[in-house]
């Protein structure tokens, strides 16, 4: 049995009559009465009987058609989407950190979109929920053509190219006694109890270092996973925290202080397997967004 028998089945299935199969798939109706004795013959089970001039499914060839055609539907629209990533359409699965979503990726995409306008591009997103380490994970199971989000300096099969930059910032409840200043050293945030990032945060190692310039730890009240959640609790009086300064921060009720010692810059990068074939569709994608950013597509912090 082959694809060609199983097509042949499938259309006398629909049509129920040998000559107008065998018209509709321009071969002989010998070569159709053939193919559909050799599929009978190897399966052991007859799949038709006559039905006057036409024929009919039997109780088994019934079974077998519902199968046949799922099948051949998956298998063309398999074929059908790698035909158009071969000529630089189809679809490009993205997983982004969430901080990333209310401008940076939506910017790209939307750009991308109007500059190939005319042709058939679709984007999988995946952005609930997903840290670094998950879209690291996902790239190297080739879940995900391509993640934006922090760089881990011990992934040597991905290329990390940078796209975006982010302040961190110290976010206090409006009635903390850092409240009344506008900017602080890390030094001064160590007798409070601290809200930090769990250790699969691309934030975590970041902010760890931040401390371990200054010899000293503070005490931890609770490990969040993201940024807006670490905000939402701040604002409730369970701590301070290190944070990035992204816009859902100018909407909680938290007072936003600049960290000027250290001082540190959040960076995000595009990253993607290296050394492996990406279908063209993505490879373009690539390029536009190395262009873009090199033209200064930074996130930007809002002003209040």
């Amino acid at each position: 049995m082959n694809l060609y028998h199983l097509r042949y089945f499938v259309t006398l299935a629909e049509i129920e009559h040998y000559t107008k199969a065998a018209d509709m798939l321009a071969i002989t109706q010998p070569t159709l009465s053939h193919a559909i004795y050799a599929m009978e013959e190897e399966l052991g089970v007859k799949l038709f009987e006559k039905n006057g001039r036409n024929v009919s499914l039997t109780k088994y060839g019934k079974v077998f058609f519902a199968d046949a055609q799922d099948i051949l539907t998956r298998l063309d629209a398999s074929v059908n989407s790698l035909k158009l990533a071969g000529r630089g359409e189809g679809q490009i699965d993205i997983a982004f950190l969430r901080t990333l979503g209310t401008d940076v990726v939506p910017k790209l995409i939307r750009g991308f979109l109007n500059e190939n306008a005319g042709k058939q591009i679709d984007f999988n997103l995946y952005c609930d929920r997903v840290l670094t380490g998950d879209i690291l994970t996902g790239l190297k199971e080739k879940k995900y053509d391509i993640g934006f989000c922090s760089k881990f300096d011990d992934e040597p099969l991905i290329e990390f190219i940078p796209v975006a930059k982010q302040d961190l910032v110290v976010i206090v409840p409006p009635d903390h006694p850092l409240a009344e200043k506008e900017e602080v050293h890390l030094t001064e945030t160590l007798p409070y109890k601290q809200i930090i990032f769990k250790k699969r945060s691309g934030l975590r190692h970041i902010i760890d270092e931040l401390f371990a310039q200054i010899n000293a730890y503070p005490e931890v009240s609770y490990e969040i996973e993201e940024d807006q959640v670490a905000a939402g609790f701040v604002a409730n009086g369970f701590g301070i925290a290190i944070a990035p300064d992204i816009p859902i921060l100018h909407s909680l009720d938290v007072k936003i202080l600049s960290l000027v010692s250290p001082a540190w810059q959040r960076r995000f990068y595009m990253a993607m397997l290296k050394d492996v074939y990406h279908p063209p569709v993505v490879e373009e994608f690539k390029k536009f967004v190395i262009a873009q950013t090199r033209e200064d597509l930074f996130y930007k912090k809002i002003d209040t």
